[in-house]
């Protein structure tokens, strides 16, 4: 395994790790007073309508780290093969895009979470590619 890969697969695993703590904010706090408050839903009544978004969008978070840790694993069951890296890539480019969407269409204040789930998927990517 080399350097640039190693990097890679801890970048991706933070990305993914990253990831399910946004499942556990979105689908599981969000109706809590310091989920709405994350959010900006002010009324504990106004959670309810958007709970069903909310708890989708987690579980999408949730599908992608599961994603991105089994390629981890198959990487370090077989460096060699591409089949890991591939999965790891097409996890880490959705995460990436989706940070993306959120850097540009999301208030300012947000502007930190949508860097923080999109740049170390998108390094992870770079220094993958690069090591092979």
């Amino acid at each position: 395994m080399t350097a640039l890969q190693l990097i890679g697969l801890v970048l991706a695993g933070m990305a993914a790790t990253l990831h399910v703590a946004f499942f556990v904010l979105e689908s599981v706090l969000f109706r809590l007073p310091l989920g709405r408050r994350v959010f900006g839903v002010r009324a504990e009544n106004d959670s309810a309508p958007l709970r069903l978004f909310a708890v989708n969008q987690g579980v999408y978070n949730l599908a992608l780290a599961i994603v991105v840790f089994v390629g981890i694993v198959l990487v370090v069951l077989d460096p060699g093969a591409i089949a890991g890296t591939a999965v790891i890539v097409a996890g880490c480019a959705v995460m990436t895009v989706a940070g993306a969407a959120l850097a540009f269409t999301a208030p300012p204040r947000t502007l930190p979470i949508a860097l923080a789930q999109g740049i170390p998927p998108l390094v992870a990517i770079v220094a993958l590619v690069a090591g092979r």
